[in-house]
């Protein structure tokens, strides 16, 4: 079984494993951040009401619902390691296509270039999260993941002071020319990455047919009465990811209102980085403490405070809404990995399916903010921002009954 052969694995190659993991987490994170500062960018651009900007998450995490369920098929065939490869490849090529995109300066050329490079980004979530959970004991797979998750959030912590810089300082300009190069470097620092991890000797786990089963515990299906905690914490991720990017993509907005701060785009680009900082802070001290507390408990104490917080930033003004909305990071730094890990207990063999499934739910990255951008429409961004305290309801529900 899979857990037989990680079990033959020597400690010295999981630990190689995954310090190279986190290559990859730091390369998606930066990429999904890029996003929120592509919103404000693209919105003036196109001159787009925001829920037509929100477009931008809808093609970009709606990659996530179409690919993730093929990606877990394909990853159960080929191995972690080589989707991961596939992965970098596919997302190499969609960050080319925002050469393109910029050229002939065509909205629906940007979104197709974000669903390609989002592809890429949703096999190596397929392949990398179960891949760090398999690689040592099951207990502590939440803390390995966290810790992992820790540099994602220092990707997503650097994009928006490099994308700030780079794109919204040209944010009144006539053209789409400054997201040229920064995507055209991303596309081959992917290549060289996908190159770079087609050599290693890594751990060869995730191959269906390697396993030590039979044939029919091979092809048992999931199913939502036998395996319910996987199908909740699909819903806990859909409600997680949907409230994480909703924030995000409204921060330059809500920052830049005239009753919380009323400073420029580029300067309000720099404070999502405080956002990702303090997802990124949380998850060292997460990880640390899911060592010695219930992962699902530090889950549960996290969504009710993010719960408070939101309602300083909707009903408050100035710095105490600003700041309280940027402090929702810090609640959201553990929750995706430990939802993540305490969903796929006990799945086995089933991992790199059940590993699918979760990806799809990512798919609450696109829906949430298109609704979130309907209701900015009508009721302004401030209001808008209420709808996230539904998510982490929901998270604080599923915590409670994964203790």
């Amino acid at each position: 079984m899979l857990g037989n052969k990680a079990k033959g694995a020597t400690s010295h190659n999981f630990r190689f494993a995954l310090i190279s993991l986190t290559s990859l987490f730091f390369m998606w994170g930066f990429l999904t951040s890029l996003n929120d500062i592509l919103i404000p960018y693209l919105k003036g651009m196109f001159s787009l009401s925001f829920t037509q900007a929100m477009l931008i998450q809808f093609c970009f995490f709606g990659a996530y619902f179409i690919v993730s369920i093929p990606a877990g098929k394909l990853v159960s065939k080929i191995g972690f390691q080589s989707g991961i490869v596939v992965g970098l490849v596919i997302a190499a090529i969609g960050c080319a296509l925002f050469f393109p995109a910029a050229e002939f300066h065509i909205y629906g050329v940007f979104l197709l270039a974000l669903f390609i490079l989002a592809s890429g980004i949703t096999i190596l979530q397929v392949s990398a999260n179960p891949y760090v959970g398999v690689l040592g004991p099951e207990k502590t797979a939440s803390s390995r993941l966290t810790l992992t998750q820790a540099f994602n959030s220092l990707g997503t912590t650097v994009a928006p002071l490099l994308g700030g810089w780079l794109i919204l300082s040209s944010i009144s300009a006539a053209t789409a020319e400054q997201v040229k190069m920064p995507y055209l470097a991303m596309s081959v620092t992917l290549l060289l990455m996908a190159f770079i991890f087609s050599q290693l000797d890594l751990p060869k786990l995730g191959k269906e047919q390697d396993n030590d089963v039979s044939h029919s515990e091979a092809s048992h299906k999931l199913s939502f009465a036998k395996h319910k905690q996987l199908f909740l914490g699909a819903l806990g991720i859909f409600m997680y990811v949907g409230a994480e990017v909703s924030i995000g993509s409204f921060l330059v907005s809500f920052i830049t209102l005239e009753s919380v701060s009323d400073i420029q785009p580029q300067t309000a680009g720099h404070y999502i980085s405080f956002y990702f900082a303090g997802a990124m802070i949380g998850r060292f001290i997460g990880a640390a403490l899911m060592q010695r507390i219930d992962a699902s408990k530090v889950l549960a104490v996290h969504a009710i405070i993010a719960i408070v917080l939101i309602c300083c930033a909707v009903f408050g003004s100035g710095s105490l809404a600003m700041w309280a909305l940027l402090a929702v990071g810090l609640c959201n730094s553990i929750m995706f990995p430990t939802i993540f890990s305490l969903s796929l207990r006990g799945l086995g063999d089933l991992t790199s399916k059940g590993s699918g499934v979760l990806c799809l739910a990512i798919v609450g990255g696109a829906v949430l903010p298109l609704l979130q951008g309907a209701l900015a429409d009508n009721f302004g961004v401030q209001s808008a921002m209420a709808l996230p305290i539904v998510s982490y309801l929901y998270i604080s529900y599923f915590a409670k009954r994964s203790n």
